[in-house]
């Protein structure tokens, strides 16, 4: 029997079976295009949840850790279940070392930003673990369609927990593609891409015997990053589709719509003014998140953060696709409101904040974009700032006789969570937290 599984789903795989010591990963997908380039790769993590050394990310290039204990099967693939994977990794479980707390599978698109692809091109995407002894599927993740503007997904973790394996069924999606994995996880690109030259189709650093595929030859402009929009006079709006909100407390309804309201897209982006390498230096970690509250009551936040990505189909109906670390890549970090459960949300603040880095909101220079489908895009520009606070709330959201939402201007900073959460009465309890 299979368990399908759903986003932020758990279930444990020895527990009833103490004699499954071997899996099978497998991922598969059908894409739209047949220009879409797919690359599956699994990262070995230490409990801090990065890797001890670059050879822990496997993928096509290094297809097996140093003892076999996972490995890509780069022919051999079986029919399992009737059916053949796109990919199959093999999973050795008595032979992960025990510096090792968890393996996560990740899906990227090679040179997504250079071809404008993203995972929307991609359909059925799955993840599922077979038993490889008999030949049974265990259990079934389907990532459906929530992503668009993502280049890569961590479709899904294996992890270890009291000495038993389970499996936790991720789905978050990231911009940057397997490069911006690689640096959550800890493997420095920088070291790994030898200058910010192009490059030829193939690049082997000195430092690192891998080959990334997502790395291979995409030419950037030396110098600081572009803005995510061209630069403008401060007051003019990024395009004529665009609503500026200019003021604190101004106020502006999106688009009412026959039927369901659909989804709503929160955009944050910014740059840094200082830079280094092909993928600029580690500078300012500018967060986007939310505090929600449901008509039910129900109260928390959506965040990377304490990895509370939230679910556009469950409660609160709101998810963060993923976490740019550094500010350079081009789609930012997206909040996704499902319109459909307008009648379950009461309100919503959107904030950022700067995880790491110098507390410096002029220098990041942040922008903020509500795009709802057919209407306008609003838009709100961090552009009062107070550089000794390390939070800002940007926009109110409120829900408006369940026909439509409104998007209030904040932009008022506050020294962290607890702050701002007492300064419009959300009244939750906070702990530290890291990501």
């Amino acid at each position: 029997m299979t368990f399908e599984l759903i986003k932020g789903q758990k279930c444990n795989l020895t527990k009833d079976e103490p004699l499954l010591t071997r899996i099978i990963v497998g991922m598969g997908w059908h894409n739209t295009s047949s220009e879409v380039e797919v690359d599956f790769s699994a990262f070995l993590l230490t409990p801090a949840q990065t890797v001890s050394k670059d050879e822990d990310l496997i993928f096509y290039g290094n297809p097996s850790a140093s003892n076999q204990s996972v490995a890509v099967m780069l022919s051999g693939k079986k029919v399992y279940a009737g059916l053949t994977d796109n990919t199959q990794i093999a999973v050795e479980f008595n032979k992960i070392p025990a510096d090792y707390e968890r393996i996560a599978f990740a899906l990227t698109i090679y040179e997504a930003d250079k071809r404008q692809q993203n995972f929307s091109l991609l359909d059925d995407a799955y993840l599922r673990i077979i038993n490889p002894a008999d030949g049974t599927e265990l259990l079934r993740y389907r990532l459906g369609k929530a992503f668009t503007v993502e280049t890569a997904i961590v479709a899904g973790e294996i992890y270890r927990y009291q000495n038993e394996w389970k499996f936790s069924a991720v789905g978050s999606g990231y911009a940057g593609g397997l490069a911006a994995l690689c640096n959550s996880y800890g493997i420095k690109v920088n070291d790994i891409l030898p200058s910010v030259q192009p490059a030829p189709p193939l690049i082997q650093s000195q430092q690192s015997p891998l080959i990334l595929p997502e790395l291979r030859s995409r030419p950037k402009p030396a110098g600081k990053l572009p803005p995510a929009s061209p630069a403008l006079p401060p007051d003019s709006p990024s395009n004529p589709g665009t609503i500026l909100l200019k003021k604190r407390g101004e106020k502006i309804s999106l688009q009412k719509r026959t039927g369901s309201l659909g989804e709503v897209l929160i955009n944050l982006n910014w740059y840094q003014t200082k830079s280094s390498g092909w993928f600029g230096s580690k500078g300012i970690d500018l967060d986007l998140g939310c505090l929600f509250e449901l008509k039910n009551g129900l109260k928390g936040s959506v965040q990377a953060l304490g990895e509370s990505f939230g679910s556009l189909n469950r409660p609160p109906y709101i998810s963060l696709d993923g976490d740019d670390r550094t500010g350079s890549i081009a789609s930012g970090e997206n909040l996704r409101i499902n319109g459909h459960y307008l009648s379950e949300i009461s309100r919503v603040v959107i904030f950022a904040f700067i995880y790491e880095g110098i507390t410096n909101w002029s220098e990041a220079d942040a922008i903020v974009t509500i795009k709802q489908q057919g209407g306008p895009e609003i838009e709100v520009r961090l552009d009062e700032h107070n550089n000794y606070k390390g939070m800002c709330a940007i926009a109110m959201i409120r829900n408006q006789s369940d026909e439509t939402l409104s998007v209030e201007r904040l932009v008022e900073y506050f020294s962290g969570h607890e702050e701002l959460d007492q300064h419009y009465n959300w009244n939750l309890r906070w702990e530290a937290g890291s990501k």
